[in-house]
């Protein structure tokens, strides 16, 4: 019962199955890649509705120091505010990598069910070298 509560829609990357008919994601499941949607997203991306997404996109010139790094999670705080109203984001934390990749961790409960998971999405600041 609780996964038909939370939703089901398309997995996402969407997948075709053997039977020819969309492979379909519930729960959890389709939650976790709800919110990749919107991270992956760019404002502006998405036609017909350009304010979807997330515009952590916008920051890929700009200088990592922890100011950016506070304006980006502020982005996808709003983003996922906007967009997945089955979840409230409880934190937001970063880690950097030497491999030129900030790890954001999504810690988040679902509203519902009133269970908390997290998300890891990693934003590669080094995408052209």
């Amino acid at each position: 019962m609780e996964k038909e509560f939370l939703g089901r829609g398309w997995k996402f990357p969407i997948e075709i199955g053997h039977d020819g008919a969309f492979v379909l994601s519930q729960g959890n499941e389709d939650i976790q890649e709800a919110i990749l949607m919107i991270l992956k997203t760019a404002k502006g991306e998405r036609p017909m509705e350009p304010e979807f997404g997330c515009n952590i996109h916008a920051y890929v010139f700009e200088v990592i120091n922890q100011s950016t790094i506070m304006r980006m999670q502020e982005e996808i705080r709003v983003a996922l505010l906007l967009y997945e109203p089955r979840i409230e984001v409880l934190e937001i934390s970063h880690e950097y990598k030497e491999s030129g990749m900030l790890l954001f961790t999504i810690d988040y409960r679902v509203i519902s069910t009133n269970s908390r998971y997290n998300i890891v999405y990693p934003y590669h600041m080094n995408e052209g070298r």
